[in-house]
């Protein structure tokens, strides 16, 4: 399937279809793709998904997009993908807060929400989905963050306690609540925050992660950086695992 393409998407091979038979054969994966998202992040993040072993079915959702961000959509799905977006989370918040409850419903029923970097942040409260047993924040502005700059560059992580860089744009940092169970943490920056976790919630889960695994070769011969140990699609293709099983 071309990511870039909705031609083929009709409401029988779409709504007709409950998310039950979906797992049994081409499970439908949503992407929003809107002015809450930036540019190429959600076809990065299409990509990311058809590449994993899940042999997702993936559609684009978005005020613009033939299928629109809504529960009736979101039924039909198993997997609703939050890209990376602009530099205002208030701003991409009041973009998506209509829907707010939708998401909460469609994870809370057995739906997976998956966020990236703008996607990561609205996982959180302040503002976002609250779909998190705590918050998000700014990395950059945290104690002993090894990136300051709010500007695309690489940042340092321990994933699964093996060192990788990886692509990032001011994305955030994960709050836990004391008490908070059946997470696991995928990876933490140098400074121990949290960089990437997976965490229950009601029937569903939710896999947040602050830098960008979906980034690939073309995005770093933009911003003019270079990945010292590889592409990162593996990193992302785990976060995908972990959220599924």
């Amino acid at each position: 399937m071309n990511a870039s393409s909705n031609e083929d998407i009709t409401p029988q091979s779409v709504y007709a279809t409950d998310r039950t038979e979906r797992i049994g054969r081409h499970p439908l994966a949503l992407v929003y793709r809107g002015p809450a998202g930036c540019e190429g992040c959600s076809e990065a993040v299409a990509r990311l998904l058809q590449s994993s072993q899940w042999g997702f079915d993936v559609k684009y959702v978005g005020p613009k997009e033939p299928l629109k961000l809504g529960a009736a959509i979101l039924k039909s799905a198993v997997l609703y993908a939050q890209p990376g977006g602009g530099k205002s989370l208030s701003k991409a918040y009041r973009r998506l807060k209509d829907s707010a409850s939708d998401i909460r419903n469609f994870v809370n029923s057995g739906g997976h929400y998956l966020g990236i970097c703008m996607g990561g942040y609205l996982a959180g409260a302040t503002p976002g989905f609250h779909l998190l047993p705590g918050d998000t924040d700014e990395f950059i502005t945290s104690r002993g963050a090894g990136v300051r700059t709010s500007t695309d560059t690489i940042v340092k992580v321990n994933w699964r306690n093996q060192p990788r860089w990886m692509y990032f744009q001011d994305g955030p940092y994960f709050i836990l609540n004391s008490g908070a169970t059946g997470v696991t943490v995928l990876a933490t920056y140098t400074n121990g925050k949290i960089a990437a976790l997976v965490t229950p919630y009601g029937k569903g889960k939710v896999g947040v992660v602050g830098p960008h695994p979906e980034a690939d070769a073309r995005w770093y011969a933009d911003s003019k950086l270079v990945d010292p140990d590889g592409l990162d699609a593996k990193l992302g293709h785990d976060l995908i695992d972990t959220l599924m099983q």
